[in-house]
Order: C-alpha cells, then sequence, then structure tokens
C-alpha cells in the first residue's frame, strides 16, 4: 500500500479551493511565493505528488494514479469546487484528476506544452532514466542538498515517468486534446523565456482549444517562482469571472 500524500494547507478553510500541483521534480515548496499572494482570500491546498517531497515512494508515478491518490486526498479534506493548477508535469495530473472527478471546477496550464513534438532538453536528459539514481545520491550529500533538496527527494523511477513513458502518453492524447474533452475553463499561463517549449508554438495550439492564454514577459519555465504577483493576479482574475 502506498503512502497517503503529504498535504500543506493554507488560507480560510471555508473559502474557495485552489488546488497547487508541483511539476517533476518538485514538492509543496516550488509554490512558497505564489501561496502568501492567496492565502487571504482562498484555502490553498498543496500536495508532495508521489515520488516526491515528503510523500515519496515508488509505484504509482504516472498522471492517473497520481491524480487518483489526489483525488482521495481532497475528499479527504471535504475539498470541492476546485481550481486546480499544475504546472509542467502537474499539468497532466490536474487534467487527469479533472477527467476522473466531478471535483474541479477550472483548469490551470503553467508552463507545459500539450506534448514533446517541440521540447528542447538540455544535454544529457535522456540519460536521466540510468542515471538518476547516483545523482541524487550526490545531491543527498549535506553540502550538496541545499542546492538540489527537491532533485534529491525525487524517486529514481520517475525520470522513466517523466522522460520516456510520458512522452508516448502525451504523443497519444495530448493536452490540448485533453482540455477540449474536458471543456472546463481553463487557463494556461506559459513563460515567455522558458528553454524547454516553444512559447508561440504552444500558446497557438492551447488558444485552438478555447484555453485563455497569457504569457509572462521575462519569465522561464517556473513561472509561478519567477513571477508569483503576475501568476497570482491571473489566477484571481479567472476565479473572479466565475
Amino acid at each position: 500500500m502506498t503512502a497517503p500524500l503529504h498535504v500543506r494547507e493554507d488560507g480560510p478553510p471555508d473559502a474557495p479551493v485552489v488546488l497547487l500541483v508541483h511539476g517533476f521534480c518538485g514538492s509543496v515548496r516550488s509554490y512558497d511565493r505564489l501561496v502568501p499572494l492567496l492565502a487571504d482570500d482562498y484555502r490553498v491546498v498543496r500536495v508532495d505528488l508521489r515520488g516526491h517531497g515528503s510523500t515519496g515512494g515508488h509505484a504509482g508515478l504516472d498522471a492517473f494514479s497520481q491524480a487518483s491518490a489526489l483525488a482521495r486526498a481532497l475528499k479527504e479534506l471535504g475539498c470541492s469546487a476546485v481550481t486546480a493548477v499544475g504546472h509542467s508535469f502537474g499539468a497532466d495530473v490536474v487534467l487527469a484528476l479533472a477527467e476522473q472527478t466531478g471535483l474541479v471546477e477550472r483548469v490551470v496550464v503553467i508552463g507545459q506544452a500539450p506534448d514533446y513534438s517541440y521540447a528542447t532538453f538540455p544535454p544529457g536528459h535522456g540519460l536521466l532514466p540510468w542515471v538518476g539514481g547516483p545523482l541524487r545520491l550526490l545531491a543527498s550529500l549535506p553540502w550538496v542538498r541545499r542546492f538540489g533538496a527537491d532533485f534529491a527527494a525525487t524517486s529514481p523511477a520517475m525520470d522513466r515517468t517523466v522522460l520516456v513513458d510520458r512522452r508516448h502518453a502525451l504523443a497519444a492524447r495530448p493536452l490540448d486534446v485533453q482540455l477540449r474533452e474536458l471543456g472546463l475553463p481553463a487557463l494556461v499561463i506559459l513563460g515567455a523565456r522558458d528553454t524547454l517549449y516553444d512559447c508561440a508554438k504552444t500558446a497557438a495550439r492551447y488558444a485552438a482549444v478555447g484555453a485563455r492564454v497569457e504569457v509572462v514577459a521575462g519569465a522561464g519555465h517556473s513561472v509561478a517562482g519567477a513571477r508569483p504577483a503576475e501568476v497570482a493576479l491571473l489566477l484571481r482574475k479567472l476565479l473572479a469571472d466565475g
């Protein structure tokens, strides 16, 4: 049996729920700069996905399984009418959550293209499924850990899940197709300087399925970390618009 998800909550317990889901090699800390800008008016829920952070584990790591675990956690918390925000791999999870349950009212995709068709990953990334374990041993050393605590805490099994299995999954059913089929209000926030995905092509594909697309100048892949104030304003506008 897998362990329950590590959950962190901020804000009034009776306020509208904003769920923040991190990406590959992230954790609840990925949103540390964003949460204070939302928690006065919203119940902000963060989780460490399986294979990450304080949740840990090495099984049930794909988006569908992650969403199933997340659905159980949200039901235990009594959350409904959720605005579900997913960064990078977290976008796959929140879309799967919306598809599996009636808990999600709106979806927000941050820093993620529909698939890998025009992805540009760092040199050597393809070796990570084979060398990720030893690299994490190095990252866990005290003098290195402060530079990569979330990476060190991530299960090496996530490397194959994201870099190999996910490529095939998104090729078969890209995220823009999933958004169109869901039919929920959708916001896509992209960083103009994201070096992993082509921003213009990504924006065009999401806009074509009816999503509202916002490009944040000066931000890279981790938009919420680099430009939390702009992201908070965009999320507040989405919730205010209903």
